[in-house]
Order: C-alpha cells, then structure tokens, then sequence
C-alpha cells in the first residue's frame, strides 16, 4: 500500500503541473526545483540518520548510495532529454516501462534468484497496458537516440531503486536511506535550477506548485516508497510504481477533460489487471522433504 500510494503521489504531478503553469514554463527547471525542494525536505527529516548512515558502523553504503544520489539526478536529465527528443509518449514508455524490467534483471544477477513466472507475466502486462494507454494507439516518430535515453533513465532508476532496497534490506533506515538519496541528488540539481529561467517562482502559483511538487510527489511519495521496501521486492515495487501513468491518465479525464482512445482504455484495464496480479500474495512453498534417517531407509528397504 505504501508504494501504491507513492505511486499516486506521483502520477498526480503532470495534472498540478498543466493546472498552474503556463506551457512557457521551463520543464527541466521544474524538475530541478522539484528535486532541489523534495531533497532538502528528505535530508532534513532524516536529519542525523543520514548522518550515521554515511560515517557511522553503516558506512560501507557511503559510495553505493552517493553513486544513487548522482543516479537520480541524471535520471531526471536522460528523461527530460529523451522526452525532447522521441517526444512524450515514445519516452514516457520506454523510461517508466523499462524500469520493471531493469529492476527485475539487477535483482536476479544480485540475487542469483530468478523472477517468478507471474511476475513475469504480471509485468509484461503492466508494461503493455501502460504502452497502449500513453499512446492511444496512434502512430508516434521515434528517434533512436531518444529511445536510448530513455532506456538509460529506466536503467538509472533501477540502479538507484535497487541500491535503497539493499540498503534498506540490510539494516538501514528506509528514511536516512532516501534522504541520503534525494538530498545529495538536491546537490547536484541546484546548478541544474540556477542555470535555467526561474522567474516562475517568484509568483505566487509558481512557488506553491513547486513545493507541492517538491513536499508531496517528491518528499512524501519516496518516504513512502521507503517504507515500501522494508517489505516488498524491489522488483514487485517496481511493477507497483506503474500505477502512476494510470492515476495520471485518470485525472487528466476528470480534472483536464481530457478523452481517451478505445485503445487507451484497453491499456488503462490491462495495466490494472497487471498491477493486481503482481499485488497478490505469492504462496507460500511447501517445505522440502526432510532426508530420511538410516534407520527409515532401513525399514523401508525390508
């Protein structure tokens, strides 16, 4: 439920973001501002975790998890970049659709345990439903070198996501954990927002969508993905996080009066069934049969 409501939290940022800004509105300084707000939010919540978690016995993360903080920064570019390139459809799918599967291979080759079948199956369904409803069905150009950006912003958010959920695994405060995470990546961003045109947040409109942007789909969103992951695989969490292009086409019918296509609709119903799949407890295996004893063997054999 926690990675389902981030999930939420997320999917409700392109409708904020349409509602209150002009389309003159910089994207990628929006981002920044997003990512510069919800890390410094991040990093002091966790306040002298964090700090543990870098000098103290935990030290050990201090490189996997500042080479996730430099992840989630340049996730945020290859995906801008890729959108500008391939255009919002094409890239959106290919980012947000190849995270699963990214995930779902980091894990195995960490792991040595192969993703189950329904997982598998699970994902392969979530990640075409969300294809046939971010484009409708209809036919988009796509540019080779934007395709790979985004297939490197879906690798980078499986390194990053990957990277928290080991930690996390390990013992680590799932708070210290994304404050460590978004707090550095707030870092490196800040040149990124101070370079682009920020006039917008001299307004009054401009600065709340910012901090909500920053405080709900940014800070919140990922204390809760945390949480998350205390429980849940990284790869299942995944898959769950695909709820965000279904929550964000749902407002945009209900709040922007947008319309969606035949096929969209058959995306929004086929991402839905694959996120239930994938929510479903696994069963539990039966227990491997005990060895039986020299004397069972004996008695058997007689």
């Amino acid at each position: 439920m926690a990675v389902v409501a981030a999930a939420v939290l997320w999917g409700t940022a392109g409708t904020v973001g349409t509602l209150a800004l002009s389309g003159s509105t910089d994207p990628v300084a929006l981002a920044a501002a997003r990512l510069v707000i919800g890390g410094l939010v991040l990093a002091v919540a966790a306040g002298p975790a964090a700090w543990r978690l870098l000098h103290g016995p935990a030290a050990g993360w201090r490189l996997p998890l500042l080479a996730s903080a430099g992840g989630v920064a340049a996730y945020q570019l290859c995906f801008f970049a890729s959108v500008g390139r391939t255009g919002v459809a094409i890239g959106t799918v290919v980012a947000i659709g190849s995270g699963p599967v990214f995930t779902g291979l980091l894990t195995w080759l960490h792991d040595r345990r192969r993703p189950g079948r329904r997982w598998t199956l699970a994902t392969a369904a979530a990640v075409a439903g969300c294809a046939a409803l971010v484009s409708g069905g209809k036919a988009v150009g796509v540019d080779p070198l934007g395709v790979l950006l985004a297939l490197l912003s879906g690798l980078l958010y499986s390194f990053y996501a990957v990277t928290a959920a080991r930690a996390i695994t390990a013992g680590a405060p799932s708070g210290a954990v994304m404050g460590v995470l978004f707090g550095g990546a707030a870092v490196i961003m800040l040149p990124v927002l101070l370079w682009r045109d920020t006039a917008w947040l001299g307004e009054p409109r401009g600065l709340l969508t910012a901090v909500y942007l920053g405080c709900a789909t940014t800070a919140l969103s990922y204390f809760l993905y945390g949480r998350g992951l205390r429980s849940t695989p990284v790869a299942r969490a995944a898959t769950l996080a695909l709820a965000e292009p279904a929550v964000a086409a749902l407002l945009g019918l209900v709040v922007l009066h947008e319309r969606l296509t035949g096929v969209s609709w058959a995306g929004l119903v086929l991402l839905g069934a694959g996120l239930v799949l994938v929510a479903l407890p696994e069963r539990p295996r039966p227990p491997a049969p005990a060895p039986a004893s020299p004397m069972e063997r004996a008695e058997s054999s007689a």
